[in-house]
């Protein structure tokens, strides 16, 4: 029986938060463990460039969010683990998607119609400071994607997008060229929130400024976690859970058990400090351990990129063979 092919990214553009760990690392380390599924696992270097033009963050989030998966058990004997920037062969299939991709597609973004909205809201022309990358991302992911064929995306509610952009587009280049492209399809763990509420209630976004970064010194955990917001309502109080970041962070971490024994609580008026407590050893329960080997993996960062250019190799034992069938089918090949 083939492997089911599973590919997630994450952008290298900042420290790894909760949010991050609960919506595409741990399911997708828990997914690289069947023996049924082929993973891979990348750091979206390229993709960092389009919103975020400081070198040495760049550089610097590569490093932790390497160490972060490291740390977190990925086996990287069994899964693939590279840089997105080490498969040149990438970028070269982007090119060739974007000759084959539709504009009205890219218009329909997400993220360019947020910017267009957000410049016009301003008062500013529609497309100020929204530069191509922004506006072609979608194909970038698609290349992702596509390079090796993944028959799985684990994305959060706000990507599927751009899974059914990257399906629209391999569609469109195998009824051009013949069936080269496996169509992908988007898997949303509904056991999990779509989008882990930030310290402000909203999205957690390094964007927005509210994230909890995953590997925070005790102290500074417990303190980042008192900042979660709540309301004004006493202890004794009975409070609602559906619409609580604690709640909700509680739930990401929690088992069925514990989320139905913090549901009771609420209704029982629980402290926002002690459930703040509580969600604080919960959290601070499972990473500990993470916390020590990524400490280890940052101090070594040799072995870090040893590890990444192993995995490159293996990379490019797909993306290259494919590329090659891809320019023979477009008709960039040897003169004979």
């Amino acid at each position: 029986m083939s492997k089911q092919r599973v590919l997630t990214g994450i952008t290298t553009t900042g420290t790894p938060h909760l949010g991050n760990y609960v919506g595409a690392i741990r399911p997708a380390i828990q997914a690289s463990q069947k023996a049924d599924v082929q993973s891979f696992y990348f750091l979206a270097d390229f993709h960092a460039l389009i919103k975020c033009q400081e070198p040495d963050l760049v550089h610097q989030s590569t490093r932790e969010i390497a160490a972060t998966w490291l740390a977190l058990g990925l086996d990287t004997d069994n899964a693939i683990f590279y840089r997105q920037s080490d498969v040149p062969e990438i970028p070269e299939l982007c090119w060739v998607l974007t000759c084959n991709a539709a504009k009205g597609l890219m218009n329909r973004a997400h993220a360019y119609k947020a910017s267009v909205d957000a410049n016009l809201d301003a008062g500013e022309d529609p497309d100020y400071a929204i530069t191509m990358g922004l506006y072609s991302y979608p194909i970038l992911m698609a290349a992702d994607i596509l390079m090796f064929n993944a028959h799985k995306v684990p994305v959060g509610r706000d990507q599927i997008q751009h899974i059914e952009m990257a399906r629209d587009i391999a569609a469109r280049f195998n009824h051009h060229y013949g069936e080269h492209f496996v169509l992908p399809e988007a898997v949303v763990d509904d056991n999990v929130a779509a989008v882990l509420q930030g310290l402000d209630g909203r999205k957690m976004s390094k964007s927005y400024g509210n994230t909890i970064p995953l590997f925070l010194p005790e102290k500074q955990l417990k303190k980042s976690i008192n900042k979660i917001l709540t309301n004004l309502l006493e202890p004794g109080e009975p409070k609602d859970p559906d619409t609580s970041p604690v709640f909700q962070i509680w739930q990401a971490f929690a088992t069925p058990e514990q989320t139905a024994y913090m549901r009771e609580q609420f209704a029982a008026g629980i402290a926002w400090g002690e459930a703040k407590k509580q969600l604080f050893e919960l959290i601070n329960g499972q990473l500990a351990e993470a916390r020590d080997k990524y400490e280890s993996l940052l101090a070594n960062p040799a072995h870090i990129e040893e590890v990444l250019q192993k995995g490159a190799e293996k990379a490019r034992a797909h993306s290259k063979p494919l590329l090659e069938k891809v320019r023979e089918a477009v008709g960039i090949r040897k003169i004979k």
